[in-house]
């Protein structure tokens, strides 16, 4: 057994000496030492000595696992030395080498577009609110003076998802909303995403951006809708932008127009515009007679179309950055 002893100890410095990695340590360890290990079967085999011969062999078994433990560790210390100081090297940064360039995006033309509106209004006076997406049937056509005939409540050319519900059609369908919970004077505006079954084209999508702006108050008259609309064409387009009126039919407004800028020599349409209907206000607990307001509203992909001589709505959604890195500035 002495003989077995010193050959396992011998062998197991040889192994120790010539490993090269921490993992062959600790498998050399386990095949050693470990609860199935070489020296643990010796271990196992004393019960067959005699009693002057278990002390003697308990020692020397004692002083092999210690040694060997002993030089496994210093083995180890020096090989997890060696290895750290090679991964060192290898994930080392060259800190003289010139940086990677960032990209920076930009703001969507979309985007950027409601933020000047956004702006443009808050500074006349004008509170934001939202309004869903899935909107009700009362909000988006009964409360907005839509006879029950109207062609736009048809299925045919709007998203319903129930009968009470559909994806909004116009980001108008606030209005109610805001005079069934508020009391004037008010002045409110919202700008979102809107829906109409519609056949895609390039000035037609069945998906697009609203803005829709009103106020009531005591005497509020057609001037003021021209003015409010004046100081926002010229703020959006320039300060030599001028306003024209013409007159137009909206169910929700009385008297109604479509209103126009001048722009580079000629008159663009940007919208629809009027007072509110009296038959809304009534609808609300509202004298006609004490009461009045104007509303009007627009597509937002209108004015970047405008300003940046845009032919085709369906860029604005087809996330072709050829397109869209020209509006970068």
């Amino acid at each position: 057994m002495k003989e077995k002893l010193q050959a396992l100890v011998e062998q197991s410095m040889l192994s120790i000496r010539d490993a090269q990695t921490t993992q062959t340590l600790d498998a050399l360890e386990t095949q050693v030492l470990g609860r199935k290990g070489e020296l643990t079967g010796l271990l196992r085999m004393m019960g067959g000595l005699s009693a002057d011969e278990k002390p003697v062999m308990g020692q020397l078994l004692n002083e092999a696992k210690a040694s060997i433990q002993d030089a496994l560790n210093l083995r180890k210390e020096a090989l997890m030395m060696q290895e750290k100081s090679a991964k060192l090297e290898s994930e080392q940064i060259d800190i003289t080498l010139p940086s990677r360039i960032q990209r920076i995006g930009h703001k969507h033309p979309v985007s950027f577009t409601q933020e000047t509106v956004k702006d443009a209004l808050i500074g006349l006076g004008f509170e934001f609110m939202d309004a869903p997406e899935l909107e009700d049937y009362k909000y988006n056509f009964a409360a907005l003076n839509y006879p029950e005939n109207h062609p736009a409540m048809d299925e045919q050319m709007s998203f319903y998802v129930t009968d009470r519900h559909l994806l909004r059609t116009q980001t108008t369908a606030l209005q109610g909303r805001t005079l069934t919970l508020k009391k004037p004077p008010f002045r409110y505006a919202i700008t979102g995403r809107c829906f109409r079954n519609e056949t895609v084209d390039a000035t037609h999508h069945h998906s697009f951006h609203q803005i829709d702006v009103y106020m009531v108050d005591k005497g509020v008259s057609m001037a003021d809708l021209k003015g409010t609309l004046a100081a926002f064409a010229r703020r959006m387009f320039g300060s030599d932008v001028q306003v024209r009126f013409r007159p137009d039919f909206f169910p929700f407004v009385e008297p109604g127009v479509d209103y126009s800028i001048s722009w580079k020599g000629g008159w663009l349409e940007l919208g629809g515009a009027g007072l509110i209907h009296p038959n809304i206000l009534r609808a609300h607990g509202l004298d006609p007679n004490e009461w009045s307001g104007f509303a009007f509203g627009l597509g937002i992909e209108r004015i970047p179309m405008i300003q940046r001589g845009v032919d085709d709505l369906r860029l604005f959604l087809e996330n072709d950055l050829r397109f869209l890195n020209q509006f970068g500035a």
